[in-house]
């Protein structure tokens, strides 16, 4: 593996928690190694108090480790070159509930110095991508925790990062939103993107995921493909199309023959969240305006693209701290007319 394919790679990493006299008192984590490539969907997993959230943090920059070492993108997780290329959706949406949903987009976007137009093209993108255009101009303190969620999957994204870390993402979401998230996380996989998932809900990490890991008590317990994880060898299913009452007794016959085991015949299920988004689209074919968030579009364009096809960006990396001061400031009054 070259070093362009490793886009997080943690070695013995320990994070140690200590009181007031220096004294250890939580080991968050301990001995954890583990390789996240490029373009690859990684579930962290776990109790809570495992280590999840110590892990993210330590990936993130947030935390400093005790011992080993962690590196994102080939850089430390201080380097601020490397967090202009992360997306981060924290547990908690954190938004300023003023703000309407155009305006907190466009706030993150100029924080990663992007110009007004692409701005602007990003974020109507990212309202139709998340089914929320129709609720641009209201302030997200209105917003359900559901919707919430949605614009901040979307300010996770406006800077188009190469690796997107997500913690519960679809926390407060319904069975619609859900699915629509879990598409949204496989599109990225397929546009080359890197996505760390940490989530209770395992049913949508076996969705999604490619390789994850479960931890427990700050230790790695496993890690691998999730289809190898999952995998009985011992056993077979065997999938016939429909057929007679007669037909099917005869290869059950010739099964519990040829194997002296007596076969098990069931008929195969939809899952109750297909059942369920059957029926809702079936009923959103026949409503007349959405009353909260819809399906939204496909993936935003701008994240669809190849690195070439979007053209040189700002230089996220220079100058926070006048950034930061332009975003304060007033603007400049316009300028008098020609006379």
């Amino acid at each position: 593996m070259t070093t362009t394919d490793t886009v997080i790679e943690a070695r013995e990493l320990a994070k140690i928690f200590r009181d007031f006299w220096g004294r250890p008192r939580v080991r968050a984590v301990e001995h954890l190694s583990f390789t996240v490539r490029r373009g690859e969907i990684f579930g962290l997993l776990g109790p809570n108090g495992s280590g999840k959230s110590t892990t993210l943090k330590l990936a993130l920059g947030l935390l400093h480790p005790t011992r080993g070492r962690i590196t994102v993108l080939g850089r430390s997780p201080r380097d601020i070159r490397a967090k202009a290329k992360i997306g981060y959706l924290p547990e908690e949406s954190y938004l300023y509930p003023f703000l309407t949903a155009d305006e907190t987009l466009d706030f993150y976007g100029r924080l990663f110095g992007l110009p007004p137009r692409e701005r602007r093209r990003r974020a109507d993108e990212l309202m139709e991508m998340i089914g929320l255009r129709h609720a641009r101009r209201r302030p997200v303190g209105e917003f359900s925790k559901g919707m919430a969620r949605r614009i901040g999957l979307a300010q996770a994204l406006i800077n188009d990062p190469d690796l997107v870390i997500l913690d519960e993402p679809t926390s407060g979401l319904d069975p619609l939103g859900c699915r629509q998230i879990k598409d949204l996380i496989r599109a990225l996989g397929r546009r080359g993107k890197s996505v760390v998932l940490s989530s209770h809900l395992l049913a949508d990490v076996e969705d999604v995921c490619d390789r994850v890991a479960i931890l427990y008590n700050g230790r790695l317990q496993a890690e691998g493909p999730i289809a190898e994880l999952l995998e009985e060898r011992g056993r077979a299913h065997l999938v016939l199309p429909e057929m007679d009452e007669a037909t099917v007794e005869r290869v059950i016959a010739s099964v519990r023959a040829m194997t002296g085991v007596e076969p098990k015949l069931d008929h195969p299920r939809k899952n109750l969240e297909q059942f369920f988004l059957d029926v809702i689209e079936r009923a959103q074919a026949s409503a007349r305006t959405p009353s909260g968030a819809t399906a939204g579009g496909g993936l935003a364009q701008y994240l669809s693209k190849s690195p070439a096809d979007i053209g040189p960006q700002p230089d996220a990396t220079l100058a926070p701290r006048e950034r930061l001061r332009h975003l304060t400031e007033p603007p400049p009054p316009p300028s008098p007319p020609a006379s």
